[in-house]
């Protein structure tokens, strides 16, 4: 793990443990995701299982999501929730899973957010690049170790 990615890690546990409400935390979350990587699009969303949908709760980039709620089995997150597994695209436009949050994206990532016992998704954090094949794997372990420091956010809801 380089430097910067400790210090993402140390400022992602800061924002959590801060006294504001969820979303205001989440806000500065996929803010300081997307600025990490130089991503053009991350989005943070709740499994509710209840319902059976995936609400996306915030966004950082150009635009609102296409689709910000939709089933729990649909596109590349719903493979993610199923999957239990981080999903990385690195042609969206080749994969008939994927749903439209920008028109100009090329790839995406998708990182499971799990509860406290690791047997559920209760979260994701969508990634998105206007360039085909953006994500690495140095990025893939960077987002995972996100979604590990993040996850007590889901724990309260």
């Amino acid at each position: 793990m380089s430097t910067g990615d400790t210090d993402l890690l140390e400022e992602l546990r800061k924002v959590v443990a801060d006294d504001s409400s969820r979303i205001e935390k989440l806000q500065q979350i996929a803010a300081l995701i997307r600025n990490s990587g130089s991503y053009r699009w991350v989005g943070l969303y709740d499994v509710d299982r209840q319902v059976g949908e995936v609400v996306n709760l915030v966004w950082d980039g150009p635009g609102a999501p296409e689709y910000p709620r939709f089933p729990i089995g649909k596109g590349l997150t719903g493979s993610a929730i199923q999957e239990r597994k981080l999903v990385n695209v690195g042609d969206v436009a080749a994969d008939p899973r994927y749903l439209t949050a920008l028109g100009s994206t090329r790839s995406e990532i998708i990182v499971p957010i799990f509860n406290g016992q690791r047997d559920q998704v209760v979260g994701t954090i969508d990634v998105e690049s206007a360039h085909a094949n953006a994500f690495n794997e140095n990025a893939e372990s960077q987002l995972i170790d996100c979604a590990d420091a993040i996850a007590p956010l889901w724990a309260a809801s």
